[in-house]
């Protein structure tokens, strides 16, 4: 029996006679060679937009430091200000009885108070959240599983001593090492005025008095080299520029050791000097003043006291302002807030004063101190050739005979 065969139905479908529309003002430029060579994953992350930046992370950064950074740039700005010698008026406001008054008035201007103020406000405002929860915490707005932040002050009582001797000790040690520097350049003062009395006295001014006044140029200027070698800032160029020519200058400003090379000078002035050998080691031995100068300041401004004493006193500190608001909390409460902004202010206010008298030569008036021993070696130099002339004039006179045979006297 044969199978019918079925043909199979026709599903063929009617050709389109569609045509896409073309846009004449749209050209097509082919891709450039260089992103025909890309691979596709290069292409694909170049056209996905990057992550978002950390911009907000260094905003905050940024302004949490605004309030140190502006602290720390006042204290640098004011530690260049020029320190002033007493005069009698000044000592008499010194010791005024409205003193106090006058001081507490002029706290906003005080170089001391502006630098606490970084710490001062992030204590004080730690004893207001914790004050802040603990109220909560007591009036039940926090779940009943939160605790009251207290504690005994026990630790405190026993702990307040070691705080007070640390801050003590740390302080007179920096009062030590200002007290060193000031001893120090009262040397070179003292040394440099008698090198040059010595220069003024020892040596004839009519064979050598080119090489003198250059010698005692550079004598008045190894004060004013030292000064710029241990404050940082100073422009030497200005400073010696009335004191040294031009071309010994320009040798000095290019050296490493300015103050030696000032030395370097002076030693080789001296050998081009008409003088007795006597007289000549005794003015050589007046640079040994100059070297031993040098040594201290720079001990002194390259040496500072021991780090881990300045890190315990300030860890202390900060750990003590940390936790006071919780200790005073159950005697204090609300008061914790003004309790913890004067002992920050006054405990901070002591390590603030020993910080800044560690570096003595910002705190002492050199510039008042050069000028006037400047002053005086000018005025000795001014003054050397009329003492002479009124010298040899009455010695001439003291051997003129009088009349009557009689010497006169």
């Amino acid at each position: 029996m044969s199978t019918p065969t079925t043909s199979s139905p026709n599903l063929s479908l009617p050709t389109s006679h569609f045509t896409p529309p073309t846009f004449p003002f749209l050209h097509l430029s082919p891709l450039p060679s260089k992103f025909k060579k890309l691979p596709l994953t290069k292409i694909l992350s170049s056209q996905t937009p990057s992550p978002p930046s950390s911009d907000k992370a260094f905003d905050i950064v940024s302004i949490l430091l605004a309030i140190p950074n502006w602290a720390d740039k006042n204290q640098e700005r004011r530690m260049k200000t020029k320190r002033l010698l007493y005069k009698p008026e000044d000592w008499v406001q010194h010791r005024s009885s409205l003193r106090h008054i006058r001081h507490l008035l002029s706290s906003l201007n005080s170089r001391v108070v502006l630098s606490l103020v970084p710490p001062v406000i992030a204590f004080t405002s730690v004893a207001i959240v914790v004050a802040t929860y603990n109220s909560a915490v007591l009036l039940h707005w926090l779940p009943e599983f939160f605790p009251v932040l207290r504690a005994s002050s026990l630790p405190y009582q026993l702990t307040a001593p070691a705080l007070a001797l640390l801050l003590v000790f740390r302080t007179e040690a920096s009062y030590s090492r200002y007290e060193e520097g000031r001893k120090a350049w009262t040397k070179v003062i003292s040394g440099t005025n008698d090198f040059a009395r010595q220069v003024i006295s020892s040596v004839d001014l009519s064979s050598d008095v080119l090489v003198k006044n250059a010698l005692l140029q550079y004598i008045m200027a190894f004060p004013v080299a030292l000064k710029c070698h241990v404050i940082h800032g100073s422009d030497i160029a200005q400073d010696l520029q009335t004191l040294i020519e031009p071309e010994d200058l320009s040798v000095i400003v290019s050296s490493t050791h300015r103050p030696r090379c000032i030395i370097d000078f002076i030693s080789q002035t001296l050998r081009m000097l008409n003088l007795e050998e006597s007289k000549l080691n005794v003015l050589e031995s007046k640079i040994s003043c100059f070297y031993e100068g040098i040594g201290i300041c720079e001990q002194l401004i390259g040496i500072p006291i021991p780090l881990s004493y300045t890190r315990l006193t300030s860890r202390f500190l900060v750990l003590w302002h940390f936790s006071l608001p919780i200790i005073l909390w159950d005697d204090c409460n609300w008061i914790v807030v003004p309790a913890t902004f004067i002992s920050a202010a006054s405990l901070f206010c002591i390590e603030e004063v020993g910080v800044l008298i560690e570096e003595p030569f910002p705190m002492l008036p050199l510039d008042e101190l050069l000028k006037l021993l400047q002053n005086n070696i000018q005025e000795a130099m001014e003054n050397e050739l009329m003492i002479r002339q009124l010298i040899t004039k009455r010695k001439n006179r003291s051997r003129k005979p009088s009349p009557n045979g009689q010497p006169t006297t």
